[in-house]
């Protein structure tokens, strides 16, 4: 078997093996099985297909690594632009530890007190929605 042959069937291992996951990290590594791959095709030695495979694949996993910080940096404003803040919940009571249960939207969401806020009854705003939970003010 040949040496372009093993990077072709590496690739197609890393893809399979990319669906199971789904990181995409296998991905860029399959890439960099390819490049080698490509590199075998065209002739060049073992040496410089493993040079170009680590280095194409390393290149993507590093890139990829840093365009998903930057997507993960900014959930302040992926937040600002969710449709339920501002939207008014009734609070019936609250427990000891400032949540409570609230009926928005036909379905019961779990809700926690905002920062300085004193728990009572009654109308209040979604103020901010930290994981599944609703972060509530009084109005």
């Amino acid at each position: 078997m040949s040496n372009a042959t093993m990077w072709w069937v590496l690739s197609g291992v890393l893809v399979a093996l990319e669906l199971v996951t789904g990181t995409f990290y296998l991905l860029m590594l399959s890439l960099g099985a390819v490049a080698a791959a490509l590199t075998a095709m065209a002739g060049y030695g073992l040496t410089t297909q493993l040079v170009v495979g680590a280095v194409v694949g390393g290149l993507g996993a590093v890139l990829l690594g840093q365009w998903r910080k930057r997507q993960a940096a900014t959930p302040q404003e992926a937040q600002d632009q969710h449709l339920d803040l501002g939207a008014t919940v009734m609070v019936e009571t609250w427990d000891a530890k400032g949540t409570t249960r609230v009926l928005h939207r036909g379905a019961a969401w779990s809700a926690e007190l905002a920062p300085g806020q004193s728990p009572a009854p009654g109308a209040h705003r979604i103020q901010a929605i930290a994981g599944n939970r609703l972060v509530l003010e009084k109005i």
